[in-house]
């Protein structure tokens, strides 16, 4: 990485308010309640869908709550999240599948069917969206407990103890991360999550989006949900090595009752980390800048022209650089 991204990541940067996350062959962008999913179809061309989504919570008076605005913040990620990559991995399927197989000319689905065939759908994806939870849950939360507690015999002191949990749930995230950019799909959507990344960058330090300037930005950012996830991990050591009781029970259960709140924390300090201009909080955000280096790669311009595409369904980077730039309306000309 040149130290120019590393200077347009930390320094001269302006909040956009934009965030978003990769997915199957894609980008989806969200902006307010506005969200744009770009997807790159096998066949070379973009088909962009957007769409509006309001959250689980529909009193927007919470999401004002700090604490429980991270609470809402993460499920609404984990549905519209979900949703999007479903979306994303239809539309590639789908030419795939035309290529194996046409439907007789005379086959019809009914209405009927086809509401039968999306509650299906539906229902599936809220069991698969429950056991991706429960085995997260189990794999970094209970796991790394069970696991310290092999080192009980040694360490009596039970906030050591707590420390020695918490390095080892980080060794567990970051080995599952390694694990899983071994997969040939995992590496392209890893490259997708730094095209979005770079966009988003990009316009947030004041250059014009285009496929250029997006390739000199850096893949890094403050607000990336792979800095929330360490985070809350983070926080978890400092939650469990002070909250503590004698029973192993009631210890599991604490690491699954506490999670929202621990979440909360972290999303806390994610968006004052996406917002502040501090030092101290730069440098407490380093570690997560660190890690994201595993969940981001190098896109390629067809990746970027994809990110590039979802930005501008959802959000008006030329405004956004006149108002926020004062030679952003010049340099808009270095755009076209």
């Amino acid at each position: 990485m040149s130290d120019k991204n590393e200077t347009c990541l930390i320094s001269g940067t302006k909040y956009s308010g934009i965030g978003g996350q990769a997915v199957m062959e894609g980008v989806m962008m969200r902006n307010g309640d506005k969200y744009a999913v770009a997807v790159r179809k096998p066949d070379g061309d973009i088909i962009v869908k957007k769409d509006e989504y309001t959250g689980v919570i529909k009193n927007k008076s919470l999401y004002k709550i700090p604490i429980i605005r991270g609470v809402l913040s993460f499920v609404d990620s984990l549905v519209l999240g979900l949703s999007t990559l479903n979306f994303s991995s239809d539309i590639y399927m789908e030419d795939e599948e035309k290529k194996d197989e046409e439907l007789p000319a005379d086959e019809v689905i009914s209405i009927d069917d086809a509401k039968k065939k999306s509650a299906g759908e539906g229902a599936l994806n809220a069991v698969i969206m429950v056991v991706a939870i429960v085995l997260a849950l189990g794999l970094f939360m209970v796991l790394p407990y069970y696991i310290s507690q092999l080192f009980a015999g040694l360490v009596k002191n039970r906030i050591v103890l707590s420390l020695i949990e918490g390095v080892i749930r980080i060794v567990i995230f970051v080995a599952y991360i390694r694990l899983i950019s071994l997969m040939e799909d995992i590496r392209r959507v890893f490259m997708y999550h730094g095209a979005e990344h770079k966009c988003i960058n990009c316009i947030e330090s004041g250059r014009p989006l285009n496929v250029e300037n997006v390739k000199n930005s850096s893949r890094e950012h403050r607000r990336c949900g792979t800095s929330f996830l360490l985070y809350v991990m983070v926080v978890s050591i400092i939650f469990f090595a002070f909250i503590q009781t004698p029973s192993k029970i009631l210890r599991v259960v604490l690491r699954l009752v506490l999670i929202p709140v621990i979440a909360g924390v972290s999303y806390e300090f994610i968006r004052a980390a996406g917002r502040s201009t501090s030092p101290v909080i730069r440098a407490l955000s380093a570690p997560g800048l660190w890690m994201q280096r595993l969940t981001t790669s190098e896109p390629d311009e067809k990746m970027i022209e994809v990110g590039i595409r979802s930005v501008e369904a959802v959000f008006d980077w030329r405004e956004y650089l006149r108002n926020n730039f004062t030679d952003g309306a010049k340099d808009e000309s270095d755009s076209q």
